[in-house]
Protein backbone atom coordinates (compact mmCIF):
# COMPACT_ATOMS: atom_id res chain seq x y z
CA UNK A 1 0.00 0.00 0.00
CA UNK A 2 1.45 3.31 -0.53
CA UNK A 3 2.72 5.46 1.97
CA UNK A 4 0.13 7.62 3.92
CA UNK A 5 -0.46 10.22 7.09
CA UNK A 6 -0.97 9.01 10.30
CA UNK A 7 -1.57 11.81 13.51
CA UNK A 8 0.57 14.05 11.51
CA UNK A 9 3.28 11.30 10.77
CA UNK A 10 4.73 9.22 7.97
CA UNK A 11 3.74 5.61 7.74
CA UNK A 12 2.09 3.12 5.77
CA UNK A 13 -1.24 0.81 6.74
CA UNK A 14 -2.11 -2.79 5.96
CA UNK A 15 -5.71 -4.07 6.12
CA UNK A 16 -8.17 -6.47 5.37
CA UNK A 17 -11.97 -6.62 6.07
CA UNK A 18 -11.22 -7.33 10.33
CA UNK A 19 -8.40 -4.85 10.80
CA UNK A 20 -5.69 -2.33 9.67
CA UNK A 21 -2.23 -2.03 11.38
CA UNK A 22 -0.19 1.27 10.56
CA UNK A 23 3.34 1.48 11.15
CA UNK A 24 5.32 5.11 11.71
CA UNK A 25 8.31 5.43 9.06
CA UNK A 26 10.63 7.07 12.43
CA UNK A 27 10.82 4.49 14.96
CA UNK A 28 8.74 1.98 13.47
CA UNK A 29 6.65 2.25 16.15
CA UNK A 30 3.15 0.13 15.40
CA UNK A 31 0.82 3.10 16.23
CA UNK A 32 -2.46 1.47 15.00
CA UNK A 33 -4.52 -2.15 15.70
CA UNK A 34 -7.77 -1.30 14.20
CA UNK A 35 -10.37 -3.17 14.93
CA UNK A 36 -12.75 -2.01 12.33
CA UNK A 37 -16.02 -3.71 13.96
CA UNK A 38 -15.85 -0.95 16.69
CA UNK A 39 -13.46 1.52 15.20
CA UNK A 40 -11.57 1.62 18.38
CA UNK A 41 -7.30 1.14 18.43
CA UNK A 42 -6.26 0.24 21.71
CA UNK A 43 -2.78 1.41 21.34
CA UNK A 44 -1.80 4.42 23.09
CA UNK A 45 -1.60 7.82 21.42
CA UNK A 46 -0.06 10.55 23.51
CA UNK A 47 -2.05 13.53 24.02
CA UNK A 48 1.11 15.75 22.60
CA UNK A 49 1.44 16.67 19.23
CA UNK A 50 3.72 13.90 17.39
CA UNK A 51 7.20 14.89 15.33
CA UNK A 52 9.05 12.78 13.56
CA UNK A 53 12.61 12.33 15.40
CA UNK A 54 14.65 13.46 13.15
CA UNK A 55 13.56 16.69 13.14
CA UNK A 56 13.70 16.75 17.38
CA UNK A 57 16.28 19.71 18.63
CA UNK A 58 16.82 20.14 22.02
CA UNK A 59 16.80 23.86 21.91
CA UNK A 60 14.08 23.84 19.21
CA UNK A 61 11.39 21.37 21.05
CA UNK A 62 11.67 22.21 25.24
CA UNK A 63 7.79 21.28 25.18
CA UNK A 64 9.38 17.39 24.78
CA UNK A 65 11.58 17.69 28.28
CA UNK A 66 15.35 18.28 28.29
CA UNK A 67 17.08 14.77 28.92
CA UNK A 68 17.63 11.29 27.05
CA UNK A 69 14.18 10.64 26.75
CA UNK A 70 12.90 13.87 25.19
CA UNK A 71 13.52 12.71 21.54
CA UNK A 72 11.84 9.77 22.01
CA UNK A 73 8.83 11.24 23.75
CA UNK A 74 8.86 13.60 20.68
CA UNK A 75 7.90 10.89 18.39
CA UNK A 76 6.38 7.76 20.24
CA UNK A 77 3.33 6.37 19.43
CA UNK A 78 1.64 2.45 20.75
CA UNK A 79 3.96 -0.61 20.32
CA UNK A 80 8.11 0.53 20.12
CA UNK A 81 11.12 -1.65 20.14
CA UNK A 82 13.26 -1.08 22.73
CA UNK A 83 16.74 -2.55 21.36
CA UNK A 84 19.62 -2.83 22.29
CA UNK A 85 18.57 -1.25 26.29
CA UNK A 86 15.45 -1.40 28.28
CA UNK A 87 15.44 1.48 30.06
CA UNK A 88 17.65 4.88 30.60
CA UNK A 89 21.29 5.10 28.75
CA UNK A 90 24.36 5.92 31.47
CA UNK A 91 25.78 9.32 31.84
CA UNK A 92 28.20 8.36 29.27
CA UNK A 93 26.10 6.80 26.92
CA UNK A 94 23.13 9.65 27.11
CA UNK A 95 26.10 12.29 26.87
CA UNK A 96 27.33 10.62 23.62
CA UNK A 97 23.69 10.87 22.33
CA UNK A 98 22.33 7.61 23.48
CA UNK A 99 18.40 7.72 23.92
CA UNK A 100 16.05 5.55 26.59
CA UNK A 101 15.37 2.22 25.18
CA UNK A 102 17.86 2.69 22.69
CA UNK A 103 18.21 3.51 18.87
CA UNK A 104 15.29 1.42 17.01
CA UNK A 105 12.69 3.73 18.86
CA UNK A 106 14.17 7.15 16.68
CA UNK A 107 15.76 5.51 13.94
CA UNK A 108 14.32 5.49 10.71
CA UNK A 109 12.94 2.76 8.64
CA UNK A 110 12.64 1.41 5.04
CA UNK A 111 8.89 0.84 4.89
CA UNK A 112 7.09 -1.70 2.33
CA UNK A 113 3.96 -3.13 2.39
CA UNK A 114 1.84 -5.26 -0.12
CA UNK A 115 -1.87 -6.55 0.25
CA UNK A 116 -2.07 -7.91 3.50
CA UNK A 117 2.11 -7.77 4.67
CA UNK A 118 4.21 -5.18 5.64
CA UNK A 119 7.93 -5.25 6.23
CA UNK A 120 10.03 -3.03 7.59
CA UNK A 121 14.14 -2.86 8.34
CA UNK A 122 16.66 -0.16 9.84
CA UNK A 123 20.09 -0.16 10.70
CA UNK A 124 21.29 1.27 14.35
CA UNK A 125 25.05 2.99 13.39
CA UNK A 126 25.25 3.58 16.60
CA UNK A 127 24.83 -0.21 18.11
CA UNK A 128 25.79 -1.64 14.97
CA UNK A 129 22.68 -3.86 14.78
CA UNK A 130 20.21 -4.56 11.91
CA UNK A 131 16.54 -5.08 12.84
CA UNK A 132 13.73 -6.69 10.58
CA UNK A 133 10.47 -7.21 10.64
CA UNK A 134 7.56 -8.51 8.96
CA UNK A 135 3.34 -8.29 9.70
CA UNK A 136 1.01 -10.38 7.69
CA UNK A 137 -2.23 -10.16 8.37
CA UNK A 138 -4.97 -13.22 8.91
CA UNK A 139 -8.50 -12.68 9.92
CA UNK A 140 -7.82 -10.60 13.19
CA UNK A 141 -4.60 -12.21 13.96
CA UNK A 142 -1.09 -10.28 12.40
CA UNK A 143 1.53 -12.69 12.85
CA UNK A 144 4.97 -10.96 13.00
CA UNK A 145 8.59 -12.49 12.47
CA UNK A 146 11.70 -10.21 13.96
CA UNK A 147 15.08 -10.44 13.29
CA UNK A 148 18.11 -8.63 15.20
CA UNK A 149 21.52 -9.17 13.04
CA UNK A 150 24.58 -8.07 14.64
CA UNK A 151 27.08 -6.30 12.47
CA UNK A 152 29.65 -6.14 14.54
CA UNK A 153 32.79 -8.85 15.01
CA UNK A 154 32.31 -9.12 18.99
CA UNK A 155 29.50 -10.99 20.78
CA UNK A 156 26.67 -8.58 22.15
CA UNK A 157 24.51 -9.00 25.27
CA UNK A 158 21.24 -7.51 24.61
CA UNK A 159 18.19 -5.95 25.56
CA UNK A 160 15.30 -6.90 23.03
CA UNK A 161 11.64 -5.48 24.73
CA UNK A 162 8.13 -5.16 22.80
CA UNK A 163 6.84 -2.38 24.84
CA UNK A 164 3.52 -1.90 23.88
CA UNK A 165 1.73 0.77 25.61
CA UNK A 166 -2.16 0.62 25.56
CA UNK A 167 -4.75 4.23 26.22
CA UNK A 168 -7.59 5.36 26.21
CA UNK A 169 -10.68 4.81 25.09
CA UNK A 170 -9.83 1.57 25.07
CA UNK A 171 -7.74 1.83 28.75
CA UNK A 172 -10.07 3.02 31.74
CA UNK A 173 -9.54 3.49 35.12
CA UNK A 174 -11.10 0.69 36.98
CA UNK A 175 -12.57 -0.70 33.88
CA UNK A 176 -10.09 -2.40 31.55
CA UNK A 177 -9.33 -5.73 32.31
CA UNK A 178 -6.03 -8.09 31.76
CA UNK A 179 -4.81 -11.80 32.06
CA UNK A 180 -1.45 -13.54 31.52
CA UNK A 181 -0.16 -17.14 33.12
CA UNK A 182 2.97 -15.46 35.61
CA UNK A 183 4.47 -17.23 38.04
CA UNK A 184 6.55 -14.95 40.09
CA UNK A 185 7.04 -10.98 39.96
CA UNK A 186 9.20 -8.66 41.45
CA UNK A 187 7.82 -5.26 42.24
CA UNK A 188 9.75 -1.82 41.97
CA UNK A 189 7.58 0.65 44.43
CA UNK A 190 6.71 3.95 42.69
CA UNK A 191 9.20 7.06 43.68
CA UNK A 192 11.62 4.79 46.23
CA UNK A 193 13.03 2.49 43.60
CA UNK A 194 12.71 -0.61 46.39
CA UNK A 195 12.26 -4.44 44.96
CA UNK A 196 9.81 -6.41 46.78
CA UNK A 197 9.26 -9.86 46.05
CA UNK A 198 5.83 -11.79 45.31
CA UNK A 199 3.90 -14.97 43.89
CA UNK A 200 1.14 -13.97 42.09
CA UNK A 201 1.90 -10.60 42.99
CA UNK A 202 -0.79 -7.33 41.66
CA UNK A 203 0.50 -4.76 40.51
CA UNK A 204 0.62 -1.86 43.24
CA UNK A 205 1.90 1.32 41.11
CA UNK A 206 5.24 2.00 39.31
CA UNK A 207 6.80 -1.16 37.50
CA UNK A 208 6.50 -4.55 37.92
CA UNK A 209 8.37 -7.89 35.92
CA UNK A 210 6.30 -10.82 36.01
CA UNK A 211 8.12 -14.29 34.83
CA UNK A 212 5.86 -16.03 32.45
CA UNK A 213 5.05 -19.78 33.21
CA UNK A 214 7.53 -21.52 32.15
CA UNK A 215 6.22 -24.80 31.92
CA UNK A 216 4.68 -23.42 28.41
CA UNK A 217 5.91 -22.81 25.33
CA UNK A 218 4.03 -20.26 24.61
CA UNK A 219 3.17 -16.64 26.80
CA UNK A 220 0.31 -14.43 26.30
CA UNK A 221 -2.00 -11.33 27.82
CA UNK A 222 -5.34 -10.17 26.92
CA UNK A 223 -6.66 -7.03 27.65
CA UNK A 224 -10.67 -6.80 27.51
CA UNK A 225 -12.51 -3.39 27.33
CA UNK A 226 -15.82 -3.73 28.89
CA UNK A 227 -17.10 -0.27 27.33
CA UNK A 228 -16.12 -1.16 23.81
CA UNK A 229 -16.22 -4.82 23.73
CA UNK A 230 -13.42 -5.49 22.47
CA UNK A 231 -10.41 -7.32 23.29
CA UNK A 232 -6.52 -7.06 22.16
CA UNK A 233 -4.27 -10.23 22.73
CA UNK A 234 -0.36 -10.67 22.41
CA UNK A 235 1.41 -13.66 22.65
CA UNK A 236 5.03 -14.91 21.85
CA UNK A 237 7.45 -18.11 22.74
CA UNK A 238 8.06 -18.09 26.18
CA UNK A 239 11.92 -19.32 25.61
CA UNK A 240 12.38 -15.76 23.23
CA UNK A 241 10.68 -13.43 25.76
CA UNK A 242 10.29 -14.93 29.24
CA UNK A 243 9.32 -11.56 30.78
CA UNK A 244 6.88 -9.65 31.15
CA UNK A 245 6.81 -6.13 32.75
CA UNK A 246 3.91 -4.15 33.59
CA UNK A 247 4.06 -0.22 33.49
CA UNK A 248 1.53 2.27 34.42
CA UNK A 249 1.16 6.35 34.23
CA UNK A 250 -2.25 7.34 35.97
CA UNK A 251 -1.60 11.19 35.81
CA UNK A 252 1.54 11.83 38.11
CA UNK A 253 3.91 12.74 35.80
CA UNK A 254 4.13 16.19 35.83
CA UNK A 255 7.51 17.43 33.94
CA UNK A 256 6.87 18.00 29.93
CA UNK A 257 5.75 16.61 28.05
CA UNK A 258 3.43 14.67 30.29
CA UNK A 259 2.16 17.73 32.17
CA UNK A 260 -0.12 15.30 34.63
CA UNK A 261 -2.70 14.56 31.70
CA UNK A 262 -1.64 11.10 30.90
CA UNK A 263 -3.23 7.50 31.16
CA UNK A 264 -1.65 4.49 29.69
CA UNK A 265 -0.64 0.99 30.79
CA UNK A 266 2.72 -0.48 29.03
CA UNK A 267 2.88 -4.01 28.36
CA UNK A 268 6.05 -5.03 27.82
CA UNK A 269 7.48 -8.63 26.62
CA UNK A 270 10.95 -9.05 26.54
CA UNK A 271 14.21 -10.77 27.11
CA UNK A 272 14.73 -8.62 29.93
CA UNK A 273 12.68 -7.98 33.59
CA UNK A 274 13.56 -4.66 34.77
CA UNK A 275 13.98 -1.49 32.77
CA UNK A 276 17.54 -0.76 33.53
CA UNK A 277 20.83 0.48 32.44
CA UNK A 278 22.98 -1.53 30.38
CA UNK A 279 25.37 -1.79 33.38
CA UNK A 280 23.02 -2.98 35.41
CA UNK A 281 21.66 -4.94 32.91
CA UNK A 282 24.78 -7.49 33.04
CA UNK A 283 25.31 -6.86 36.61
CA UNK A 284 22.00 -8.92 37.24
CA UNK A 285 22.73 -11.46 35.38
CA UNK A 286 19.41 -13.72 36.22
CA UNK A 287 16.34 -12.86 38.47
CA UNK A 288 14.56 -16.11 39.54
CA UNK A 289 17.06 -18.40 38.18
CA UNK A 290 15.89 -16.97 34.33
CA UNK A 291 18.30 -15.09 32.39
CA UNK A 292 17.90 -11.17 32.69
CA UNK A 293 19.60 -10.35 28.56
CA UNK A 294 20.05 -12.11 25.74
CA UNK A 295 23.22 -12.57 24.04
CA UNK A 296 24.03 -12.13 19.62
CA UNK A 297 27.07 -13.45 18.77
CA UNK A 298 28.91 -11.78 16.37
CA UNK A 299 27.61 -11.30 12.55
CA UNK A 300 24.86 -13.60 13.58
CA UNK A 301 21.09 -12.88 12.92
CA UNK A 302 18.52 -14.31 15.40
CA UNK A 303 15.13 -14.32 14.76
CA UNK A 304 11.56 -14.34 17.08
CA UNK A 305 7.94 -14.81 16.00
CA UNK A 306 4.88 -13.24 18.06
CA UNK A 307 1.72 -12.56 16.98
CA UNK A 308 -1.44 -9.78 17.64
CA UNK A 309 -4.92 -9.80 17.38
CA UNK A 310 -7.89 -8.15 18.35
CA UNK A 311 -11.82 -8.86 18.06
CA UNK A 312 -15.15 -8.08 19.59
CA UNK A 313 -15.61 -9.87 22.94
CA UNK A 314 -18.71 -9.35 25.33
CA UNK A 315 -16.94 -10.69 28.27
CA UNK A 316 -13.31 -12.28 29.17
CA UNK A 317 -13.98 -15.72 28.33
CA UNK A 318 -14.31 -14.39 24.52
CA UNK A 319 -11.49 -12.36 24.92
CA UNK A 320 -9.17 -15.23 26.33
CA UNK A 321 -10.41 -16.97 23.03
CA UNK A 322 -9.41 -14.61 21.17
CA UNK A 323 -5.66 -15.00 22.78
CA UNK A 324 -5.85 -18.55 22.01
CA UNK A 325 -6.37 -17.77 18.32
CA UNK A 326 -2.78 -16.53 18.47
CA UNK A 327 -2.14 -19.23 20.15
CA UNK A 328 -2.79 -21.49 17.60
CA UNK A 329 -1.24 -19.45 15.07
CA UNK A 330 2.37 -19.79 17.13
CA UNK A 331 1.98 -23.58 17.89
CA UNK A 332 5.30 -24.29 15.90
Amino acid sequence: MAETRYRGRRATAIENDRMRVTVLHEGGHVAEVLDKHSGVNPLWTPPWPSIEPSTYDLRQHPEYGADSESKLLSGIMGHNLCMDIFGPPSEAEAAAGLTVHGEASVVPYEVAATDGELTEGATLPQAQLRIERRIRLDGHFADVTESVENLSITDRPVAWTEHVTLGPPFLEKGETEFQAPITQSLVVEAGCGAFQKYTDAPVSGGFTTYLMNPAESTAQFVAWSPRNRVALAYVWRQADFPWLGVWEENYSRQGAPWNGRTLTRGMEFGASPIAETRRQMIDRGTLFGVPAFRWIPARTRIAVRYGFAIGPAADMTEAAAVAAACGIQLGY
